[in-house]
């Protein structure tokens, strides 16, 4: 039986009580009584005893009122790793609401990257966009908090890269250091200058920022720099740094070869007993060494590496590599780029010789020329001259056979002994330098956002980053846990036949990715999926309608797939 209510066209509807039955097959309907004029509690009454609910009981779509709704799980993945890796107690260790709003600061950088003023927002539980605010006891912060909150923590860098020293670094370990520019919107901030974009944004001036990590790639310490900074320039403050701020005696430094120079070797590193270096050679020596029968390719006739010495590096070792793959691919990209300029050299000197209007004049011509090689940057293998006539040109033939034979060629040269690192082991040190290029990529574009900075004071900039810095320390851990529900390779690049090899995925990765499952058929998302993913876990603030009942807040129950993210971060909602 049901009660069903029968509209009139020009008359309050029909309630009638009806039931269904099945006859020959087919769905009757029978009314057993006319409800029209009973009152509307009864009528419900009826409709709620019908349907099993308790006669007395108000309907429960009607019995609470969700009064708020915010994003929870997310915001508890992120608080959760904070305090699974101690990051509230490395800033310090009493509560205070500076430390708070810090910590706010570098869960939204990981969270919703965005303004202070927008942030401070919504931390605000008037117009919170999720439960950052509430969980930090941060419900009535402003931006000016945040900014005080900034210059706070920019005064504690020094003891908070310290303490990440010590808990990530250790004597005789391998220090990675890398430079990267991000660019500025602004003409306000002192370290805002021009130089070597590599945003290929030269038209806006930038800050240099470098960042020290461990082996495995996990933040310790970042510097920033004046945006016209040279990368040699500086290695001096990292040395001063690794040996005075953190007291390591004995540490690898691995940097690339446009830093660690042959004068940064010489001044910065040898005049510090116990500290030894990988690196690599640049094209220049590379070709020097081949002038003198160093480098060829009878070295890897058998191996794709060989270890020699030479009087000009004393006291360390060269480790000729060579990547069959890097080689075709760079014999490639030469060729159609030599292909490109000669077309057009082609048009430029039928342009001299055409009937009307020729191109004349060794400038008009210097000119055109110009225009053609420069942004190819492949100048040095053509010869080319003006003449009466119109234009001469011709490729170098013999330099691009010299270059064509180094193709795929790299030469690493470190002083640290090889019972400690054999020829192998410090091929894979130098390409460990990989992690703090994907740490760089999180911070710039992918996950963090370190553009655009929305500051002028260097201060102010220096602390922005140090806020990006720390997220990506936190992040770093998060993806260290999600690994097995991400479509990160957990075995890290060891399936490689030959530390000079490129990376290839483990068959178990590439299962992964391709099944979007993982062996117990959780789901693999990336890691801004399952932060969404996480989102979805909201904490409720319900209020009974019945007055006299008070309201109380409920979190949304977890899918078992979020279980089980959260179980892998250890963290309980």
């Amino acid at each position: 039986m049901y009660v069903a209510v029968v509209p009139n066209r020009h008359s309050p509807p029909a309630i009638l009580l009806r039931e269904s039955f099945r006859e020959n097959g087919k769905v009757h309907n029978r009314t057993l009584a006319n409800l029209s004029q009973w009152p509307p509690e009864k009528i419900d009454a009826l409709r709620r005893l019908l349907k099993g609910e308790p006669a007395g009981a108000p309907a429960l779509e009607s019995a609470f009122a969700i009064t708020r709704s915010l994003p929870h799980g997310h915001v508890a993945a992120v608080l959760g790793t904070i305090r699974h890796v101690q990051l509230d107690t490395i800033l310090d260790d009493e509560p205070s609401r500076p430390r708070e709003a810090a910590l706010a600061l570098i869960a939204a950088q990981i969270l919703e990257p965005s303004s202070k003023l927008a942030t401070s927002r919504g931390l605000r539980e008037e117009t919170a966009r999720h439960t950052l605010g509430a969980e930090l006891k941060l419900k009535t912060i402003n931006e000016d908090d945040l900014y005080a909150a900034m210059d706070w923590l920019v005064a504690r860098q020094a003891s908070i890269e310290a303490t990440l020293a010590r808990r990530h670094l250790s004597a005789g370990t391998l220090v990675l250091y890398d430079l990267t520019s991000t660019y500025f919107e602004g003409h306000h901030c002192p370290l805002a200058q021009y130089g070597y974009s590599r945003d290929e944004r030269r038209s806006n001036p930038q800050i240099v920022f470098g960042l020290l990590s461990s082996a495995a790639g996990c933040p310790v310490a970042v510097e920033v720099f004046a945006g016209h900074t040279g990368d040699p320039k500086t290695v001096a403050a990292q040395v001063a740094k690794l040996r005075e701020r953190f007291r390591l005696e004995r540490v690898i430094l691995v940097g690339d070869r446009g830093m660690l120079t042959e004068k940064r070797i010489e001044e910065d590193l040898r005049t510090h007993a116990g500290l030894e270096w990988i690196t690599a050679l640049r094209a220049p020596q590379i070709q020097q060494l081949a002038r003198e029968g160093l480098v060829q390719l009878s070295l890897f006739d058998e191996r794709d590496l060989a270890e020699v010495t030479h009087p000009d590096y004393p006291g360390e070792r060269l480790i000729v590599c060579r990547n069959p793959l890097r080689a075709a691919e760079r014999a490639r990209k030469r060729g159609e780029l030599i292909a490109a300029v000669e077309k057009k050299l082609k048009e430029i000197e039928a342009a001299t010789k055409r009937k009307r209007q020729p191109v004349r004049g060794a400038e008009k011509i210097s000119y055109l020329v110009g225009k053609a090689l420069g942004p190819s940057k492949v100048e040095k293998y053509f010869h080319w001259e003006s003449t009466p006539q119109g234009l001469r040109w011709e490729r170098k033939a013999e330099r691009i056979e010299q270059d064509a034979a180094l193709d795929g060629i790299y030469v690493l040269r470190t002083c640290v002994a090889g019972e400690f690192l054999d020829a192998a082991q410090t091929v894979r040190a130098y390409k460990r330098l990989a992690t703090v290029e994907r740490a760089f990529r999180s911070l710039k574009s992918v996950d963090l956002n370190v553009r655009p900075i929305r500051h002028w004071s260097p201060d102010r900039v220096r602390a922005h980053v140090l806020l990006v810095m720390l997220a990506y320390y936190v992040e770093w851990h998060m993806r260290q846990a999600l690994a097995p529900v991400l479509f990160d390779d957990e075995q890290r690049g060891d399936v490689r036949p030959s530390p000079v090899a490129p990376a290839v995925r483990s068959p178990e990765a590439r299962t992964k990715a391709s099944r979007q499952r993982t062996a117990d058929d959780w789901p693999v998302q990336s890691f801004q999926d399952w932060l969404k993913d996480l989102a979805t876990i909201t904490k409720n603030r319900i209020q009974p309608c019945e007055e006299s009942l008070p309201a109380f807040t409920m979190t949304t129950r977890p899918t078992p797939a979020q279980s089980y993210a959260l179980q892998l971060l250890r963290v309980n909602p």
